[in-house]
């Protein structure tokens, strides 16, 4: 079954229950659920999202309880990996995001970017948690 969850943030949500509903949602950026599965390694699951960045939102700094693998499937999305410089991928790009390093994507575009966010990540943790100690350039 395939959900519209409007922003980014919003993945906290639906597995961090009512503590993560205060979170803000970012404007113009949307996960589509394609689905969800337990793995073979005890205790971590695979999910996979269509993220949808419109143009000129950004998905803020955030982390995630396991490896992100990022493939763009179209427009151009930038994006910045804590303590590294900012890159720009177009689609057929891809992107390894390792376990709990702080990211953001931001689409400078007038075009909407939208990205294959595929997450290996320890199965009862929240998807996405805010990295609040990061600030945005």
């Amino acid at each position: 079954m395939i959900r519209h969850i409007p922003a980014v943030l919003a993945a906290a949500l639906m597995l961090a229950g009512p503590a993560a509903a205060a979170a803000p949602a970012p404007q113009g950026t949307t996960r589509t659920d394609l689905q969800r599965h337990d793995l073979s390694i005890p205790g971590r699951e695979t999910v996979q999202a269509r993220i949808d960045i419109a143009p000129g939102a950004v998905a803020p700094w955030h982390r995630h309880p396991g490896e992100e693998v990022i493939y763009i499937l179209e427009g151009t999305l930038e994006y910045q990996l804590e303590g590294e410089a900012p890159v720009t991928l177009k689609a057929g790009d891809v992107l390894f995001v390792p376990t709990g390093v702080a990211h953001m994507a931001r689409n400078r575009t007038a075009n909407n970017g939208a990205e294959l966010a595929t997450y290996i990540v320890e199965k009862g943790k929240p998807l996405l948690v805010p990295a609040k100690d990061i600030q945005i350039p």
